[in-house]
């Protein structure tokens, strides 16, 4: 039986492994289906503390790996199908049925961005295509933008590129938004963001694989024209990752997060961190910073276990 399976390697799966590590526990850490989470498809990160002139999201998450994996932290690029409680501890099934016997489990397996699906999609996320501002706003100084969306994610996102974007346009599939009143007066009152009702994304256009336009679809009409732009941002939710989890382990809001406050579930041997539980911030420093906490959780559960 293992002292700890960590399911999630993004940046709260792999800070608790770092800690888990060094404490001796010998962590086991399904990486799942996007190994590294989501800062792997980040080109620059600028915003992370220590890295004055930012580091590459996919060169983070190996170095915290690797950092982890000097402790005897064990990663398997594996995904997990169930989690269930049994014997006192969990029962951990892969996709592939291996059933894997833990005495405790951090659940850190993160949240996707919602995408809108069209062709080429993927290959533009971390070139022109994005879903965080907050993360990639600075790389848009000057430049036009389009976000997707309508609610107060959309609109806080629309704000915060005012600040590097010469020209940001809000593209909403309806004539009025669903964001609350205080955030659309906002976005409304911003010189820099104009709106397109009634419309879609039908197209992202790209050259030398970066993205240089979208086409617009009208939602009434079906009409379609060509929009140049240099970044195009999605903003219409997440996905948070909890497929593997019974009805009834721990609670979920309707949106599928896990409701919890802090780290610490009311499953004893049961732990939470980042952005599966974090519909807020989502960032990779608070992500971490939860990896922290749930490790050191996990540390003082075992210890009172005697082990």
């Amino acid at each position: 039986m293992e002292n700890v399976v960590i399911i999630g390697s993004g940046c709260a799966g792999s800070a608790a492994a770092v800690y888990t590590a060094r404490a001796d526990l010998a962590p086991v850490v399904f990486e799942g289906m996007e190994p590294g989470g989501q800062l792997t498809t980040t080109s620059v990160i600028e915003n992370y503390p220590g890295f004055i002139d930012g580091i590459d999201g996919f060169e983070l998450m190996d170095r915290m790996k690797k950092q982890s994996e000097r402790f005897g932290a064990r990663f398997r690029m594996e995904a997990v199908e169930k989690l269930e409680r049994k014997d006192g501890g969990f029962a951990i099934t892969l996709v592939g049925g291996e059933e894997v016997l833990a005495r405790s489990v951090i659940v850190a397996s993160g949240a996707r961005a919602r995408y809108l699906g069209l062709p080429g999609e993927m290959d533009l996320v971390g070139h022109g295509l994005s879903a965080c501002a907050t993360c990639d706003g600075a790389f848009f100084r000057d430049r036009r933008v389009v976000v997707v969306g309508g609610g107060d994610s959309a609109m806080e996102e629309a704000l915060f590129l005012t600040r590097y974007a010469r020209e940001v346009v809000i593209a909403h599939r309806r004539d009025t938004l669903r964001a609350s009143k205080i955030m659309a007066d906002r976005a409304r009152a911003n010189p820099k963001i104009t709106f397109e009702w009634n419309t879609r994304v039908a197209e992202i256009k790209s050259e030398g694989g970066t993205v240089t336009g979208v086409v617009f679809e009208d939602t009434r009409t079906g009409e379609r024209r060509d929009h140049p732009c240099e970044g195009l941002f999605m903003a219409i939710g997440h996905i948070p990752n909890t497929a593997f989890l019974p009805e009834g382990l721990l609670p979920l809001d309707k949106d599928g997060y896990i409701r919890v406050n802090g780290v610490v579930t009311d499953v004893a041997g049961l732990f939470v961190a980042g952005d599966v539980a974090d519909r807020h911030y989502q960032q990779a420093v608070t992500a971490a910073g939860e990896g922290c906490k749930a490790a050191l959780e996990v540390e003082a559960y075992l210890a009172q276990m005697g082990l």
